[in-house]
């Protein structure tokens, strides 16, 4: 087996997979909350993707990744044995562990792989563990059987209806503490958007919100800038202050911009992919 080697890749849907990659030093250090960098090819992209899992016995580490342009979907074509040309990490801060009480970890499409080993590692902590899970319909669920091993409640929503509560991971919350449920602490990982008002309900619901910010990244050291985030008016880096911090006065407005900045340049360099067969993509 080789370093940065593909061990296992399996298709979680159609445009989600999830790889086990021989990484040893760093399936040795991982800690819920970071990250790695994945890089394929000589001219490729340098791409976070969060740590899902790792087993330092077996020497792997495990990433989801969600094909949403032209590096993400030229990983998505790799294939068992095909190499990563760089695995970089673990980078970031990991999430702290302590007894919070009761806490809600909510994960919205892709942000499920996200939030799984933070949700492991507070259910450790001896943590009363309820799961919301989100997403646009049934079949962009993923981890659900994993999520639901873990967690002490668990409570699906889908803006389709498809599956469980028809509607926002924000109205399954307010469900539940309806309900009665007193939850101490909430984990959000998922769209930008989502996170932004579910820390907002759970503010005004007396829940201490953490979120873990997505911002454009490039080098994962803090040196080239490009992650900068503003916390309670503060300038911070999401690779070396995060990405997980405590969501109160997140400037999500700003984060929005931020990720949006080259979505047509990310879309337009898709689509030339796919035509020219620039790419790797569908030649495995």
């Amino acid at each position: 087996m080789e370093r940065n080697e593909i061990i296992n890749k399996t298709d979680l849907s159609a445009t989600i997979s999830e790889f086990e990659i021989y990484a040893p030093l760093i399936a040795s250090t991982a800690k819920a909350g970071q990250f790695i960098i994945l890089r394929y090819g000589e001219a490729g992209e340098r791409v976070p993707v969060t740590l899902v899992d790792w087993d330092a016995d077996k020497g792997a580490i495990t990433a989801i990744i969600q094909s949403v342009g032209k590096s993400t979907a030229s990983f998505n074509a790799m294939k068992n044995g095909d190499k990563f040309d760089t695995v970089a990490g673990p980078l970031g801060a990991a999430v702290e562990m302590k007894k919070y009480g009761t806490v809600a970890v909510v994960g919205g499409g892709v942000g499920i792989a996200e939030v799984y080993p933070i949700a492991r590692a507070l259910k450790q902590a001896g943590n009363h563990i309820i799961s919301v899970l989100g997403a646009r319909s049934k079949d962009l669920l993923i981890l659900e059987e994993r999520m639901a091993r873990l967690s002490d409640a668990f409570v699906i929503a889908t803006d389709d209806g498809s599956h469980g509560l028809k509607g926002m991971v924000t109205d399954a919350i307010k469900s539940l503490v309806h309900q009665g449920e007193k939850i101490d602490a909430g984990f959000i990982i998922g769209p930008v958007p989502m996170m932004k008002f579910t820390a907002k309900l759970m503010k005004e619901l007396g829940i201490k919100p953490f979120a873990s910010l997505n911002p454009i990244m490039l080098d994962g050291t803090g040196m080239c800038g490009c992650c900068r985030v503003v916390v309670n008016g503060q300038t911070k880096f999401a690779c070396v202050d995060g990405p997980m911090f405590e969501a109160d006065n997140i400037d999500f407005d700003n984060l929005m911009l931020r990720t949006g900045e080259y979505k047509q340049e990310e879309k337009l360099a898709l689509e030339s992919c796919v035509k020219d067969h620039k790419c790797k993509i569908g030649l495995h």
